[in-house]
């Protein structure tokens, strides 16, 4: 479930967010690069979400045990409310992905243009610098650890809200937030960010390895 949502959804994403990026910085070349990588990473989220959202319900519901089999539960979320339910939580999802991506991909660009400049500056030479493995991982794993940390209370609130079959969290973000706040206080938006972040970071550094190796791999073959 998790490979059948994630793989599509980061190959929209990524994908879509790299021909955003280069459409908006070659419509805009006065504007800021900071606010061209944090559009282009909004639009790019909200590409891939359109595909995420239905799997990350269905697999929520099956870990839940509210279904016990992916079919059943395409076949029961179809049945008690039709296709708006494949995206229930899709606005709370939203409300986690977005910032996160914004948080990860911005981070990430203006942290590597800043190490590339640096570098550049030691070599004293005009030709091009690349990160290497080791260098993407860091940057990648900086910045995948602050967007994870950051965005967790969104997190928590989109893991409840597609899993909230009864309705006791009111059905959305707005309500969803204030029972958390009432139940459990500030402290109950950080549950869970110590997995959280440790999950994301191993996961965020393979990524921006292969991210940048696909991309130095691509501008030597044109």
């Amino acid at each position: 479930g998790s490979l059948v949502g994630q793989v599509p959804y980061g190959v929209l994403t990524f994908g879509s967010y790299e021909i955003y990026k280069q459409a908006l910085l070659k419509k805009f070349p006065s504007t800021k690069p900071a606010f061209i990588y944090a559009l282009a990473a909004i639009m790019g989220d909200v590409t891939g979400s359109g595909w995420l959202c239905p799997s990350e319900v269905m697999k929520q519901q099956l870990q839940a045990g509210i279904y016990p089999s992916m079919g059943e539960a395409i076949k029961g979320i179809w049945k008690k409310n039709g296709f708006k339910g494949f995206y229930q939580g899709f606005t709370g999802g939203l409300a986690r992905d977005v910032p996160f991506r914004v948080a990860q991909l911005t981070t990430f660009e203006i942290t590597k243009s800043i190490y590339l400049r640096t570098k550049r500056n030691k070599n004293s030479s005009s030709e091009d610098v690349a990160l290497s493995s080791l260098e993407a991982a860091v940057c990648g794993a900086a910045a995948g650890s602050f967007s994870a940390a950051i965005t967790n209370p969104l997190d928590r609130i989109k893991t409840l809200m597609m899993t909230d079959t009864t309705n006791a969290y009111g059905g959305s973000v707005l309500a969803c937030a204030s029972k958390i706040l009432k139940d459990d206080g500030v402290g109950g938006f950080f549950a869970g960010v110590v997995p959280r972040v440790g999950y994301i970071a191993p996961s965020v550094c393979i990524f921006f390895v292969t991210y940048e190796f696909v991309q130095q791999k691509m501008k030597k073959a044109e």
